[in-house]
C-alpha cells in the first residue's frame, strides 16, 4: 500500500513541475515580448537599488536568485491563487533572474547588443577563469526543480555553477531517468547524484518509518566516508535521516540505525550485503534509488558477485545510476542486468582528446632501479612545503617508506589496506585538511577521494594500466580552475608504457633533471638497514612484496619480472646484496624440471621426484639464487643440479643441456 502511495505522489509531483515548467515558459515569453522596448534601463536600475538596499554587492546577483524567489515558493497552494495584480513582481523577479543568468553566461562579451540574440544557445560560453570540463551554468537555474533548502545547502558549500556531467546528469535524473555516466575524475559527479537523491526523498516526503529510500554504493570505505561527509552539508537544511555502514565499524550499532529508519544510505557493498540478509530491522522494501559510484572500481575490486546478490535483493521498481570515471565491458554487463531497457548514456569525455583535466601538468623521467629512493627522496625534499601524494604498488612497500623517511627527519603520512580502519580514517582527515604535507599511499586512495589542494601525485611505483594512471592523478587539479602536477617514475625498461598511455589520450612529456643535484645518501642508507633491526626486517618485506607485485602486473610486456636487475633493486631498499623471495616462478620452474627428467627415466618415478625437490631446495639456500630471471643463470643452476644428481644416483639417465 505504502508503495502505491508513494508511485502516486511522485506522479502528482512530475506532474505539477510539468505544468509550473509550462507557465513559467508563459511568462518568459512574455516578458521578452515587452522587454524590447526601452524598460530594460529602467528595470536593471531598480534591481540594483534592490540590491544595494539588501547590502549585496554587484558581483554577486547572480548567486542567489532563489534567495529573491522564495517568498513566492513557502507553499505551492499559495502560487495557485496568485491573482493577475499580484503577477507582474513575479514576473519581474523571474524576469530579473533570467537576465542574470543570461549576464552570467556572457561574461566574456563586453557588447550586449552584438551578444543579444545568442543567450539561449545550448552550450553557453566559457566564462573567465572556467576551464576543462566546466559550463557556466548556475545552480539557481535549477529553482523551479530543486527544493529552496537544497539549493541553500549548495550554496553554503561555494558552488554557484554546475559542471558539465552535472549539467548533463541532473535534470533527467530529477525526471526519473535511469544513467549510465561516465566523466573525469574531479568532474563532480558526487553532487550529480546526491542532489536528485535528496530531491527524490523530499519530494515524496520520506520519514523514518518509510525506511531507506536511497542506496549510494561506494567500492572503498574512504569514499564512502567523503560521500557521506557531501551529504551531510547538502541535508543541512534538511528533516531527513541519513546514515553510513561500512566495514570496519560497530555492526550492531548500524543494525540499530537501521531500524530506527535511515532515509538516504551511503554503504560499502559487503557490509549492505550483510545487513540486506541479517538484518531484520532493515525496511528497504521502499527503496526509489540505487546508485553505484564508482561502478568500475567496484567491479575491480572483486565486489561483482555482492553487486549481483544485492541487485537480486532490492526492489526491481526503482530508479538506477551508475557513475564511473571509465567504461569497461563489465560495467557494460553490469549496467544491463541493473538499469532499465533504455537508459541515458552521459559520457562528457567522448568527444575530448584528452582522458585527464585540462589544468593538470604530467610528466615522466627515466630513472635505473638503484638511484629510484635517491630521486624520492631528493624530490619530497625539495618539496616538503607542498601537498603530495606518492604512490606505490604494496602496502609493505609504504609502511616501509613511511618509517624510513620518518626516522631520518622527513615527515609523511601513511595509507594503505593493511591498516585499521580508524587509522586509515584519522589519517585521511588530517591530510585533507593539512595545507602541506606527504602522503605515501597504495591504490585504496586513488579512487574518488576529493583531497583539496594536492600539489603533486607522484607515482613511484609505475601503474598497471592506463585507467590506474588516470585515476592516480584524478587526485590533483580537481574542481574549477584546479592546478596539479603529476609525476611518473620509470625504469629504461618501462617506456614501453608511455605508448599505451598516448593510445588513452594521455599527453605526457619528459621531465629533466639534474642527476648531478639528487642526494647521494647511499651509504648512510645501507648502512642504516644494516644496523637498525626494525628498518631492515621492514625493507625485506617491502623488497619482497615489491618484487611479487612486479611479477602480478597485466602488461608483461612491460613489466617483465625478468628484465628485473635485482641486484640493482635491492640498493634502492638499502640492501648490498638482495634478500631471497619466493616467486611461484621458481616453484613452476622446480615442478617442470621434475616432469622433464622423470620421463627420461620413468622406472624410479616416487624417489626422483623427493630427490630432485631436495636437492633444488639446498641448492636454492646454499648458492644465494634468489629469483630465476636470466637464462645464463638458469643454465647454471641446472648444471649444478645435474652434478648433484649424478653425484646421488649415478644410475639415473638424464637430458644433455
Amino acid at each position: 500500500m505504502a508503495d502505491l502511495q508513494m508511485k502516486l505522489l511522485r506522479k502528482k509531483i512530475q506532474k505539477r513541475s510539468e505544468k509550473n515548467k509550462e507557465r513559467k515558459q508563459k511568462r518568459s515569453n512574455a516578458d521578452e515580448e515587452e522587454t524590447v522596448g526601452s524598460n530594460g534601463l529602467e528595470e536593471d536600475q531598480r534591481e540594483e537599488a534592490a540590491y544595494e538596499a539588501c547590502f549585496q554587492p554587484e558581483e554577486n546577483r547572480a548567486e542567489d536568485p532563489a534567495a529573491e524567489e522564495t517568498p513566492l515558493k513557502k507553499k505551492k497552494k499559495k502560487k495557485r491563487k496568485l491573482t493577475e495584480a499580484d503577477e507582474p513582481p513575479a514576473e519581474k523577479k523571474s524576469k530579473a533572474g533570467k537576465e542574470e543568468e543570461d549576464g552570467d553566461v556572457g561574461l566574456n562579451d563586453k557588447d550586449e547588443a552584438k551578444g543579444g540574440g545568442d543567450e539561449e544557445e545550448e552550450e553557453p560560453e566559457l566564462p573567465t577563469g572556467l576551464t576543462g570540463a566546466f559550463e557556466d551554468v548556475a545552480f539557481s537555474s535549477l529553482a523551479e526543480l530543486v527544493s529552496e533548502n537544497t539549493l541553500r545547502g549548495v550554496k553554503e558549500m561555494g558552488f554557484n555553477h554546475m559542471t558539465e556531467i552535472q549539467h548533463k546528469t541532473i535534470r533527467p535524473l530529477l525526471e526519473g531517468r535511469d544513467i549510465l555516466a561516465a566523466a573525469k575524475t574531479g568532474s563532480g559527479k558526487t553532487l550529480a547524484f546526491l542532489i536528485p537523491s535528496i530531491e527524490l526523498i523530499y519530494k515524496l516526503k520520506f520519514m523514518p518509518r518509510n525506511g531507506t529510500g536511497v542506496v549510494i554504493l561506494s567500492p572503498t570505505r574512504e569514499l564512502a566516508m567523503q560521500t557521506y561527509g557531501v551529504m551531510k552539508e547538502l541535508m543541512a537544511h534538511h528533516v531527513h535521516t541519513f546514515g553510513l555502514i561500512m566495514g570496519g565499524s560497530n555492526r550492531s550499532a548500524e543494525a540499530q540505525r537501521l531500524a530506527n529508519g535511515v532515509n538516504i544510505l551511503v554503504a560499502t557493498p559487503g557490509r549492505l550485503l550483510d545487513h540486506l540478509q541479517n538484518t531484520p530491522g532493515f525496511m528497504y522494501k521502499n527503496l526509489q534509488c540505487l546508485i553505484i559510484d564508482e561502478a568500475d572500481r567496484i567491479l575491480e575490486v572483486g565486489f561483482e558477485e555482492e553487486l549481483k546478490q544485492i541487485i537480486k535483493l532490492l526492489p526491481k521498481k526503482r530508479q538506477t545510476m551508475l557513475f564511473s570515471a571509465t567504461q569497461t565491458r563489465r560495467v557494460e554487463d553490469l549496467a544491463r542486468i541493473s538499469l532499465k531497457k533504455e537508459p541515458l548514456y552521459v559520457g562528457v569525455d567522448d568527444n575530448k582528446d584528452r582522458a585527464t583535466v585540462d589544468g593538470l601538468e604530467q610528466g615522466y623521467v627515466v630513472c635505473p632501479s638503484e638511484k629510484r629512493f635517491l630521486l624520492l627522496f631528493t624530490f619530497l625534499k625539495k618539496n616538503r612545503k607542498k601537498k603530495l601524494m606518492v604512490f606505490f604498488s604494496s602496502c609493505m612497500s609504504v609502511k616501509f617508506h613511511y618509517e624510513l623517511l620518518n626516522y631520518i627527519d622527513l615527515p609523511v603520512m601513511a595509507i594503505h589496506g593493511k591498516q585499521k580502519q580508524t587509522k586509515r580514517t584519522t589519517t585521511f582527515f588530517q591530510f585533507c585538511n593539512a595545507d602541506s604535507g606527504i602522503l605515501l599511499c597504495t591504490d585504496v586512495a586513488a579512487r574518488g577521494l576529493d583531497i583539496p589542494e594536492v600539489d603533486w601525485i607522484v607515482q613511484y611505483d609505475p601503474p598497471d594500466d592506463p585507467k590506474e594512471y588516470i585515476h592516480r592523478v584524478g587526485r590533483t587539479a580537481r574542481g574549477v580552475n584546479g592546478r596539479g602536477h603529476a609525476l611518473l617514475i620509470l625504469r629504461p625498461e618501462e617506456l614501453g608504457f608511455l605508448r599505451f598511455l598516448k593510445q588513452a589520450k594521455v599527453p605526457l612529456s619528459e621531465f629533466e633533471f639534474s642527476w648531478s643535484k639528487i642526494s647521494d645518501i647511499q651509504s648512510q642508507l645501507e648502512k642504516l638497514i644494516e644496523k637498525n633491526y626494525y628498518l631492515h626486517k621492514s625493507a625485506q618485506e617491502a623488497y619482497k612484496s615489491y618484487v611479487r607485485a612486479y611479477d602480478s602486473h597485466s602488461l608483461k610486456q612491460i613489466y617483465s619480472v625478468n628484465t628485473l636487475n635485482l641486484p640493482m633493486v635491492a640498493l634502492s631498499f638499502g640492501f648490498k646484496v638482495p634478500p631471497y623471495v619466493d616467486l611461484s616462478i621458481l616453484h613452476s620452474v622446480g615442478l617442470w624440471m621434475c616432469r622433464w627428467w622423470i620421463t627420461g627415466s620413468p622406472g624410479i618415478l616416487r624417489t626422483t621426484q623427493v630427490l630432485l625437490f631436495i636437492s633444488f631446495c639446498v641448492l636454492r639456500s646454499l648458492s644465494g639464487v634468489s629469483m630465476v630471471t636470466e637464462a645464463e643463470l638458469q643454465h647454471l643452476m641446472f648444471q649444478r643440479l645435474l652434478l648433484i644428481i649424478k653425484s646421488t644416483s649415478p644410475s639415473l639417465v638424464l637430458p644433455d643441456l
